[in-house]
């Protein structure tokens, strides 16, 4: 069977324009003579939905354009995910669904039975899990229907059992001679691998054909990928999308061309799904120009080459705003790199602006000596400016800080991180320096001295990152450890980190949770990315001694 695979881009609540793109997709599907043409999971209202699930009738459109567009398909077969309604009476309203449509009908619908309720997913929020599901005839073969997380279950792969059922299995022993799972898999660091690895297990089991087509762009925090891709029997790769871009790819079961799997550097894939987060965000929230602000420093000088990757340079302004404390060389390296990428810079020196609130706050501080206050008042002022200019522009505000100095609150409230979007917000301060390398990797944009200066703040005479913080190696490993692979002291620990150096940092990152809290959203490129992933209470006892 010659099944063509529609890697698509569609978007949340749009129900008109991703019909619209399905229909035209599904045209140039028909053109390369394949039977059956498979888009993403929810690929009529975008993924995922999430509370727009609590209008009735935005449901209710979406199932009508699945009924629409049935009539019209009358030569090649369409499999799409959609929303439908639980018959049942008891539980949840909706169910996550597949149908296929063909001969002007909608030839069979099935359900998605594995709901994930961890870390981004909280689809038992609203759908209810499909009873059953059996192959379908189409073509004198029998297809096996499956949504996303009915494949993440093989236990030999995974280690363990997460669920009681596992669908594909039962899809296969039922008869199912071809698999299909139509997805929409969020991407983070090295995921394309690990679900080609996954497929590839079942094929092992299974012995039969498997179709994998997952959404590709932007939607809030979550970059989708694509990376869709068919396996022979043999589990030999027989069509490969690209990654981060639309794609349409054709396999025929009956004239397998095995292909190589064609992989990509890590810090390739962080670029490409940084770019496409950011261009996505930006344009389905209606903004068509970005600024921010330029420190001289390695996080800004990244953010601002990923924003002219994303929408050009024409499009890009950045902003410097020297203090007392600003170095001459970190002015330089800002200006340099305005001029290495060709965006715009304008200079608002904060000095004057700083002078005139310490001024007004003399009364009230007395006699106290300058400490953070002052610091803070200093990155305040600055995003109180860039904020200005935003307003008055209608411009994007991109935050600039890192992984890591999220982590342990090294940014500054109504300052630093105000904006609209933090695009390296999940971006640890080592790999910020990787993908700077990257990004210089064809010509320097990134001026050099970005990568070599000692990180710096600069609110304060020769301060650098250092004074407060552990170097950056050691505190990103403690972090992932923490952060992403749930280990506690004890097990930090023993991987080789001075236990009181590990508590403190822990403690820090535990206590900063309310600035997380009111953080600009930001691109998930890890696997445990802080925001909708990570649902930590602010006000808590800390669990630990």
């Amino acid at each position: 069977m010659k099944i063509a695979l529609a890697q698509v881009n569609q978007t949340v609540g749009d129900i008109r324009g991703n019909m619209r793109r399905i229909q035209e997709w599904t045209a140039r599907a028909e053109k390369t003579g394949a039977e059956m043409v498979l888009f993403p999971e929810l690929a009529v209202t975008g993924y995922p939905p999430r509370d727009l699930l609590e209008y009735p009738a935005f449901v209710e459109k979406n199932r009508q354009a699945v009924y629409d567009l049935a009539r019209q398909v009358t030569r090649i077969a369409v499999v799409l995910g959609f929303v439908d309604v639980n018959p049942e009476k008891a539980g949840k309203p909706w169910l996550n669904a597949v149908a296929l449509l063909h001969g002007g009908r909608v030839a069979a619908v099935r359900h998605k039975m594995l709901l994930p309720t961890y870390d981004v997913f909280d689809e038992g929020r609203h759908f209810a899990p499909g009873r059953d599901n059996a192959p379908v005839a189409f073509s004198g073969r029998k297809l096996g229907l499956t949504i996303c997380e009915d494949m993440w279950t093989d236990v030999q792969f995974m280690g363990k059992r997460l669920y009681p059922d596992d669908p594909v299995l039962s899809l296969t022993s039922s008869g199912a001679e071809i698999l299909i799972n139509v997805s929409g898999s969020p991407f983070h660091h090295k995921k394309s691998r690990q679900r080609l690895d996954l497929v590839r297990s079942h094929v092992q089991r299974a012995h039969v054909p498997f179709f994998f087509v997952n959404q590709v762009g932007g939607n809030d925090e979550l970059v989708f990928d694509g990376s869709s891709f068919a396996l022979d029997a043999e589990g030999r790769v027989l069509a490969q999308a690209r990654s981060f871009a639309e794609d349409l790819v054709v396999a025929d079961t009956d004239r397998p061309e095995a292909l190589t799997w064609e992989e990509h550097a890590p810090i390739e894939d962080v670029h490409d799904a940084l770019v496409l987060g950011l261009r996505d965000y930006a344009r389905r929230c209606g903004f068509t120009k970005i600024l921010l602000g330029l420190s001289g420093g390695i996080d800004s000088a990244v953010t601002a080459v990923l924003a002219v990757d994303a929408l050009g340079k024409a499009n890009v302004l950045g902003v410097s705003m020297p203090s007392p404390h600003s170095s001459k060389g970190s002015v330089e390296d800002a200006r340099k790199l305005s001029k290495n990428i060709g965006i715009k810079m304008i200079s608002l020196p904060i000095t004057p602006v700083f002078s005139a609130f310490k001024k007004t706050l003399r009364p009230a501080f007395g006699k106290r000596k300058p400490n953070v206050t002052e610091e803070n008042l200093q990155a305040r002022i600055r995003g109180t400016l860039l904020m200005a200019l935003s307003n008055k522009f209608g411009m994007l505000l991109l935050t600039t800080g890192n992984k890591s100095e999220l982590s342990m609150g090294y940014c500054t409230l109504y300052g630093d991180m105000n904006g609209g979007l933090a695009v390296i917000s999940d971006v640890p301060k080592t790999m910020v320096y990787q993908l700077g390398r990257q990004l210089n990797c064809a010509k320097e944009r990134i001026p050099v001295a970005c990568f070599t200066k000692p990180p710096s703040a600069e609110l304060r005479p020769n301060q650098t990152d250092q004074d407060t913080l552990p170097p950056y190696e050691t505190l990103d490993a403690i972090v992932e450890a923490y952060v992403e692979d749930g280990l506690d002291v004890n097990d930090i620990a023993a991987k080789g980190y001075p236990p009181a150096l590990v508590k403190k940092i822990l403690t820090t990152i535990d206590r900063n949770e309310y600035k997380r809290r009111q953080a600009a959203p930001g691109l998930r490129i890890t696997p445990k990315a802080f925001g909708i992933g990570r649902r930590l209470p602010i006000a808590r006892a800390p669990f630990r001694d």
